[in-house]
């Protein structure tokens, strides 16, 4: 069964459940404080969750119980049969209770079970279950080994162990003794993954979980361990995280039921679970589709054929416009009547596409529908190509082109192409990435939607400085490095990211193309009229002090103000053109080696370029 815990979403008791149930779960913990600032009974819960499809799993936390002193100890079973009784009035046979951090409880094991013991007894009367789980934190006992240790000695068939892959793999303990327990003996197992943060474990805890695929902690191992014990119990999300309370609860829902089924899928030796199909081989990023009026095409069209594009074809039933250069391909989309149309009352002249060139289409859309991800098919014209798409996390669209379609059938079959006399080459090879800006809160629902449904890998985070404010920025990244997509949040709303998401709703904001020579690229199309960022000669200075250049060299970089990073995997040059209409806007740039970042080092220097370039032109 999947399940999550209330508190692991925004907003009131029944949009929870609502979106929770919408989401795919079948079972939900009902986290008391959702309870209590509920304006309707317990009954009227359990009829909504009934209606909903949902089966109340637990009521939990029941908290600072065991081997405590009198007169605490007899105040604490009193509390419990009133539990007992909402638990009834919920529908629910099961509670969950963590262990003591009161600086009242005893340091005993044998009263802790024996507490435990009498609890469980009392349940039993009434047809119920306890779990008992170990927090981090608990005074006495913080290791699930403890826990279970007790539960054994409390020895009762209705008390069981509660386990929580957050508080075991926070503390770093070793899952694999999770193997040896009886999974019968398991009531309830939550898992939480969470970054690896140097603070105080219940800070960590209280604000910074994540689901699973979103952190760092090593949940393959727990997941493992926990298959060799048999458990067929529910799996269960119990995230606490501040950006979750703020984001969407339907989002917030979907993302848990994408954790949870790649979680399934780390118990490789689990027969519990059906296989997830593999992801394909990816082959980078086949086009870029631009949704534009008529009054924005002249402008861009003069700027993309500045940089060597050739306009070769036009679609043969819509208002489209092809462009190529190398193995670039850029849409322009003017239909009014259209997907296009819709995305660009949104967020103006944008991306509202790309096309991911993919050995097996099939394959990913096996894997896309397994990990719900929301597919999309628009009109067609007689004799015209159907591509798969799916819509991406904030609703453009991302199509899965096969080899033989994106070597020539797409264009040939939609377009009548009418050759490349427009423009002139300037040595573009291929989208060397793309960056996305989006809400503050999102970066985790979108790591998790293209490691789950692209199985794309996150790569490191940076913090980058804009005069403005703070950047983050991670990448996710196809295995083969092949298709890259940095993705950018800011809080702060005067920084270019985030004028961009209050002006624009965000979205694609940079291009990135690649060459094999950036200084014949850069003559070329400086002589075709492209407009450069300015960089200032004290970055130049500064580059020649920190790094040993030849004199040539950086002369020729200073020159076409170019930006240069080096690493122990090789060199990146890169130089990027102004924003285009306030909106994106595109970088050149040349890999040596085996040079793998984004230049994050120079970010800085971009970006207040870029907000100096902004304020003289009345954009700022």
């Amino acid at each position: 069964m999947r399940a999550i815990a209330t508190v692991s979403l925004s907003g009131e008791l029944p949009d929870k459940l609502e979106a929770i149930a919408r989401a795919g779960y079948t079972g939900v913990e009902i986290f008391e404080n959702d309870l209590l600032s509920y304006g309707g009974s317990p009954e009227e819960v359990r009829a909504l969750a009934e209606s909903l499809g949902l089966k109340i799993i637990a009521l939990q936390p029941f908290r600072d119980f065991e081997a405590m002193p009198s007169p605490q100890r007899e105040r604490n079973f009193e509390r419990a049969e009133r539990k007992f009784k909402l638990m009834k009035a919920l529908g629910t046979d099961f509670m969950l209770v963590c262990s003591n951090t009161s600086p009242l409880c005893i340091d005993d094991k044998e009263r802790a079970a024996a507490d435990l013991y009498e609890l469980a007894e009392r349940a039993a009367a009434h047809g119920l279950r306890i779990g008992f789980e170990a927090l981090a934190w608990g005074r006495y006992t913080s290791d699930y080994r403890d826990a279970w240790d007790i539960v054994q000695r409390g020895n009762h068939p209705n008390l069981g162990l509660v386990l929580d892959s957050f508080h075991m793999l926070a503390l770093g303990l070793d899952p694999a003794p999770v193997a040896d327990i009886p999974g019968e003996r398991i009531f309830l197992v939550q898992v939480a993954d969470a970054p690896l943060l140097d603070m105080d474990v219940l800070s960590w805890s209280r604000h910074h979980r994540c689901f699973p695929g979103q952190g760092r902690l090593p949940i393959k191992d727990f997941m493992k361990a926990l298959a060799k014990t048999g458990y067929c119990g529910p799996l269960s999300h119990e995230i606490f995280n501040d950006a979750f309370r703020a984001a969407p609860t339907q989002a917030t829902a979907l993302d848990g039921i994408r954790s949870l089924i790649l979680l399934e899928n780390m118990a490789t030796n689990s027969q519990m679970f059906t296989p997830l199909p593999s992801a394909p081989a990816y082959d980078g990023i086949h086009f870029i589709e631009f949704t534009l009026d008529e009054e924005s095409a002249k402008p861009l069209g003069k700027l993309i054929s500045a940089l060597g594009f050739k306009r070769i074809g036009r679609h043969r039933s819509k208002n489209i416009d092809l462009w190529r250069q190398g193995d670039i391909h850029f849409v322009l989309n003017f239909e009014t009547d259209s997907f296009a149309h819709t995305f660009r009352l949104l967020h103006g002249i944008s991306v509202c596409a790309v096309g991911f060139r993919v050995n097996d289409p099939d394959l990913a859309l096996a894997r896309a529908r397994a990990f719900k991800a929301q597919f999309y098919s628009g009109p067609v014209g007689e004799g015209e190509m159907r591509i798969p798409a799916l819509r991406g996390p904030e609703g453009s669209l991302i199509y899965l082109v096969d080899p033989e379609t994106a070597k020539h059938k797409q264009w040939h079959t939609d377009f009548e192409l009418f050759g490349e006399s427009e423009g002139q080459q300037a040595g573009l090879r291929c989208v060397d990435h793309i960056s996305y800006v989006l809400q503050p809160t999102q970066m985790q629902s979108w790591q998790l939607f293209y490691k789950t449904v692209f199985d794309f890998a996150a790569g490191s985070e940076h913090e980058l400085a804009d005069p403005r404010g703070l950047v983050m920025s991670q990448a996710v990244i196809s295995h083969d490095q092949s298709i890259r997509l940095p993705l950018n949040v800011s809080p702060a709303r005067e920084t270019l990211p985030g004028r961009f998401l209050s002006e624009h709703q965000g979205g694609v904001q940079q291009i990135a193309l690649a060459t094999d020579n950036i200084f014949d690229t850069i003559d070329k199309i400086v002589a075709n009229g492209v407009e450069l960022l300015p960089i200032p000669d004290n970055y130049y200075d500064d580059l020649a002090a920190r790094i040993d250049l030849d004199e040539p060299l950086l002369e020729a970089i200073r020159q076409r103000h170019i930006l240069y990073d080096r690493t122990d995997e090789g060199e990146f040059f890169h130089a990027y053109t102004p924003l285009f209409a306030g909106h994106f806007y595109f970088e050149i740039v040349e890999r040596r080696l085996h040079y793998s970042q984004f230049g994050a080092a120079n970010a800085a220097i971009r970006l207040a370029a870029q907000a100096r370039m902004s304020k003289q032109r009345g954009l700022a």
